[in-house]
């Protein structure tokens, strides 16, 4: 029995360069490339337009309306004939009028220089129309009054006095004083104003609610005992805010009502019934310190029980 044939790598390498290289002679030879020059193109195809002006003379109008350059014929859109208005040239008239030019007069030359010529005879003068001379009265001239120089000087506007430096700072120094006691004078004044405290019903401060509560329960003590007859038997009430200002001595030194009852006879009581309870305590050291006059706002109850209550 016969081996069989084997293959070789260097078979296998030969076959293979054999199939690269027919390959590329096949490709090489097949494979062509072929330069042809572009076609030329046709001419692109034009068109000429010529505008050719109408040479013919326009119609003549027979009957023309109006003189002008050229016809009109068929021009406008009016039914009636108007003729075209015709402005006016602007001219610019001059305030003054124009100065002559000066004339270049040549030198006379000696008469003995040139010979004498002989003026031709002139011309005889053609007869002008005889005017009418009218006489007239030459108007009356007045003469004005010399001024004397003492007017002259005073109708002259007068020159205003110009200030020197030192004049400036001294007017400005006396403004500055005068500035500064007005300020003293008003520092004093508000200085010697008396001290004043408010104070009503939701005052806590010690002191201050303290005397308060003396004071309301003195005016309460003297108004139960002064309750006005005639509100008992109209059996009047309501309620009214009252001011009452007190000095350190214990008087009174202002009294007003801020909100009325709506009826007099309970405002004029109230009022009444501070009086009657005046003067009241002096204020002790503690305000006597800080106050000079104490302003006190409460709101007075007339109870339909005839009797007199505030209200907190």
């Amino acid at each position: 029995m016969s081996r069989p044939a084997t293959i070789s790598p260097f078979d296998r390498l030969g076959l293979t360069l054999f199939f690269a290289i027919s390959l590329h002679i096949t490709l090489i030879l097949g494979v062509g490339f072929d330069v042809t020059p572009p076609k030329p193109q046709a001419a692109a195809r034009t068109l000429e337009v010529m505008v050719v002006h109408n040479a013919r003379k326009p119609k003549e109008p027979d009957e023309a309306d109006f003189l002008a350059q050229t016809n009109q014929q068929g021009g406008g859109e009016q039914q009636e004939i108007s003729k075209p208005a015709i402005e006016p040239i602007p001219t610019r008239l001059s305030a003054q009028p124009p100065k002559p030019l000066p004339t270049l007069e040549a030198p006379v030359a000696p008469a003995a220089a040139t010979p004498s010529i002989p003026d031709p005879e002139p011309a005889p003068p053609t007869p002008q129309p005889s005017k009418k001379l009218v006489a007239q009265k030459a108007p009356k001239t007045t003469v004005d009054s010399v001024p004397s120089p003492k007017s002259a000087e005073a109708a002259k506007p007068k020159k205003s006095k110009k200030l020197s430096i030192s004049q400036l700072l001294a007017s400005s120094n006396q403004e500055i004083k005068r500035i500064s006691a007005e300020l003293d004078r008003k520092t004093k004044l508000y200085a010697k104003r008396p001290r004043r405290k408010a104070i009503n019903a939701s005052t806590r401060e010690y002191k201050y609610a303290t005397y308060l509560d003396a004071w309301r329960r003195k005016v309460e003590r003297v108004g139960n005992l002064n309750y006005p007859d005639e509100a008992k038997r109209r059996k009047l009430h309501g309620n009214l805010v009252l001011h009452v200002a007190i000095r350190a001595d214990g008087s009174i030194d202002s009294l007003r009502i801020l909100h009325s009852s709506g009826h007099k006879l309970l405002d004029d009581a109230a009022i009444r019934i501070v009086k009657l309870a005046a003067p009241f305590a002096p204020f002790p050291p503690d305000i006597l310190n800080e106050t000079d006059i104490l302003d006190i706002t409460r709101t007075w109850r007339f109870l339909s029980s005839n009797r007199l209550g505030w209200k907190k």
